[in-house]
Order: C-alpha cells, then sequence, then structure tokens
C-alpha cells in the first residue's frame, strides 16, 4: 500500500492496468488482480473510475461530475480527492505531475 501523498487538483490520474470491472446492480464492483481484493466503486466511484480510464487532470475529473450531478464545488473536491487517495493508497491508480 502507498501512503501520505498528497494529491493536487492539478495532478493527472489514470488508471492501473490489472483490474476486472463488471456493473453489478448499477453500481461498479471491481476485482485487482494485483492484490486479489475487491472493491465496491458504488455509482459514483463507477463514475469516477470511467473517467480516469485515460490520464485527466483531477481537476477535470470534479469539472465533469459537476456537469452531471447538483453539487458544490467544494464538496465534490473533497469527495472526489478522498476516493482518489483511497485508490492511490491501493495501487489502483497512478499519479503525474
Amino acid at each position: 500500500m502507498i501512503k501520505n501523498v498528497k494529491l493536487g487538483k492539478e495532478q493527472v490520474v489514470s488508471q492501473v492496468e490489472g483490474n476486472i470491472v463488471s456493473d453489478m446492480d448499477g453500481e461498479k464492483v471491481m476485482l485487482s488482480i494485483h492484490n486479489g481484493k475487491y472493491y465496491n466503486l458504488g455509482d459514483i466511484g463507477g463514475d469516477i473510475w470511467d473517467l480516469i480510464t485515460k490520464p485527466i487532470s483531477i481537476e477535470g475529473v470534479i469539472a465533469k461530475l459537476q456537469l452531471q450531478y447538483d453539487v458544490e464545488t467544494e464538496e465534490c473536491e473533497e469527495h472526489v480527492l478522498n476516493f482518489l487517495h483511497q485508490l492511490h493508497s491501493e495501487g489502483l491508480i497512478k499519479l503525474e505531475s
């Protein structure tokens, strides 16, 4: 696991390879081939996962989610950063400056 990484909106994020994702009753679930763990990404987490298929800035993820959902910028930013931090700590995403 990777810890103590500070995420910033200017960073570019993308998925790492080696994950199997499936839709189950409207929510995305994922199996990491690398660590053998299952994850329930949920509804919005699944949307974030779809957005990071290709490299995108975290700010871009936040902007796209705000177009999809009625959410304040600060709240959206907080949730996205927390979710991405969890994914990064599990080694499921990669970050670039």
